[in-house]
């Protein structure tokens, strides 16, 4: 549209002027589109709680249990010569929570192999951050200007929040804002957002970037057990802890909490037969596993209500969960107080006042039995 010049009779009408907007080039239109998609977004999430939305808390059904939805990208690193996403040192980055099981897996899986240098990571704050227009999430700083929290690594793409990071290079994405996220930093997109994919892709095709690649965690003779083991326990213990922590009825948080418990016996009695889960050696089933329990007395133990036994009960699981956390490379992918600041100051509809317990003191380094039992 034209813009005119205000009418004054003093002035010749050959006076009056048109002036031609300017033309936008194409990075204004794609904020614009930008901000257009997060406004839509934050609208159509307001039948969600408060801190629910954009997250995993709002997939409770109407009968009050957890289902979580399944991850939107599911891109594959493939050392093709004509790979969408080729296998490439530099070129991807990893972004995580500390906090998260999920996102764990994937910086477990990436110091064992040393992929550290070839993947470079980005860590949100360990809280979810409440933004100008209402969402509530992922974020990389304090949404008010404050600081980072310890420990925390910023998005080089200058992105504030993780919904940011998914909607300014998928505009026409509409799932949840999670993390982890595999992104592809010369494409600008998302390669996978399916922690269990990820982690075979760092194993996989990646592996030749590695820095450890003698380390195996899927020997092909167990995979059959492994892959079993793992859809045994992802219902039961993986999710079981959130299918415990989510519910919103009675009916709907005793299923998965029976479940949990069994699968904990069961775990239990494995680990009386045999160092880890699969046998003599450290596979991806322990790995999973490990990233669930080593957080189960910190927060799922009281925070989600999984308060039958804590871990450190177990004999045989609380030693495997000190070899496993005192295996090189693994405890410095867990950070308890990102875990214990997430969980307790994120979830308000189960903690309102986001109260941090100071508790429990719990030694991860103390003395094991494992290596010496087998």
């Amino acid at each position: 549209r034209s813009i005119n010049k205000p009418t004054n009779k003093k002035f010749h009408k050959q006076e009056e002027t048109t002036i031609t907007p300017k033309k936008k080039n194409t990075e204004e239109e794609e904020e614009e589109e930008h901000q257009r998609r997060r406004r839509r977004t934050t609208t159509n999430m307001t039948s969600f709680s408060s801190d629910v939305n954009g997250t995993s808390l709002a997939d409770v059904e109407p009968d009050g249990s957890f289902k979580r939805r399944p991850s939107s990208f599911r891109g594959q690193v493939s050392d093709a010569h004509d790979a969408e996403f080729p296998v490439e040192a530099g070129r991807y980055r990893l972004y995580v929570s500390y906090a998260c099981p999920w996102a764990s897996r994937c910086l477990a899986f990436r110091s064992l192999l040393g992929l550290q240098e070839a993947i470079a990571l980005s860590v949100v704050h360990p809280v979810f951050q409440r933004f100008e227009d209402g969402f509530n999430g992922w974020g990389f700083a304090a949404a008010d200007g404050g600081s980072a929290s310890p420990n925390t690594i910023a998005c080089p793409l200058g992105s504030r929040s993780v919904r940011d990071l998914y909607l300014k290079h998928h505009p026409e994405y509409e799932g949840r804002f999670t993390v982890p996220v595999l992104f592809d930093m010369k494409q600008r997109r998302i390669v996978n957002n399916e922690s269990s994919e990820i982690i075979r892709l760092f194993h996989g095709p990646m592996r030749s970037l590695a820095t450890r690649p003698d380390v195996n965690l899927l020997p092909a003779d167990r995979l059959p057990e492994i892959d079993r083991l793992n859809e045994r326990y992802y219902n039961s213990v993986n999710n079981g802890v959130y299918r415990c922590g989510f519910a919103t009825t009675q009916a709907a948080y005793e299923k998965p909490f029976h479940e949990l418990f069994d699968a904990l016996d069961e775990i239990e009695s494995l680990l009386a037969k045999q160092r880890f889960l699969v046998g003599d050696t450290l596979t991806e089933t322990d790995i999973r596993v490990f990233v669930t329990l080593v957080r189960f007395d910190v927060v799922y133990y009281g925070h989600f209500k999984c308060n039958k036994k804590h871990v450190y009960e177990y004999p045989n699981i609380w030693n495997w969960v000190l070899d496993v956390y005192q295996t090189e490379g693994i405890a410095e992918t867990v950070e308890f107080e990102h875990i214990k600041q997430h969980y307790y100051s994120s979830h308000r509809s189960i903690n309102p006042h986001g109260v941090v317990p100071l508790g429990p003191a719990l030694d991860f380094r103390a003395p094991h039995d494992r290596a010496t039992k087998f």
